[in-house]
């Protein structure tokens, strides 16, 4: 039960959705959570009066095309489950909204099961 939240900058028409179908589809073929598992706040910058920023820590050259992923899931996946699960974002986000792969930041939270509610008051992860 992944939450996705995606925020770019200066985003033209259709690049959010393309960006969460790229994430959304990472996480179905690296994690294989259920395609129906889909979460997703999507938020464009418009540089003026919200904006991102960014700079080139660890010899990553960003841009104006910057787009930060971040990830909340339940804990457990191995790193070389992560590692695959970035690459495969950042090919996607090329591939479908023409995002730079230097330009993709992803971030993963992980938590346990007590830490969902999925509707109606419920803890649905931990029984009643």
């Amino acid at each position: 039960m992944p939450l996705v939240r995606i925020d770019a900058l200066a985003s033209r028409p259709g690049r959010l959705e393309a960006l969460g179908r790229a994430v959304h589809e990472a996480l179905i073929e690296t994690l294989g959570i259920p395609p129906d598992d889909h979460f997703q706040i999507l938020t464009a910058h418009d540089g003026t009066r919200s904006t991102l920023r960014y700079g080139d820590y660890l010899d990553v050259a960003r841009d104006e095309g910057i787009v930060y992923v971040a990830i909340t899931l339940r804990a457990g996946r191995t790193p070389d489950r992560k590692r695959a699960l970035y690459r495969r974002i950042a090919e996607l986000a090329e591939e479908y909204a023409g995002t730079e792969p230097r330009n993709v930041f992803v971030a993963l939270t992980e938590n346990g099961p007590a830490d969902w509610s999925l509707g109606n008051g419920g803890a649905q992860y931990v029984g009643a």
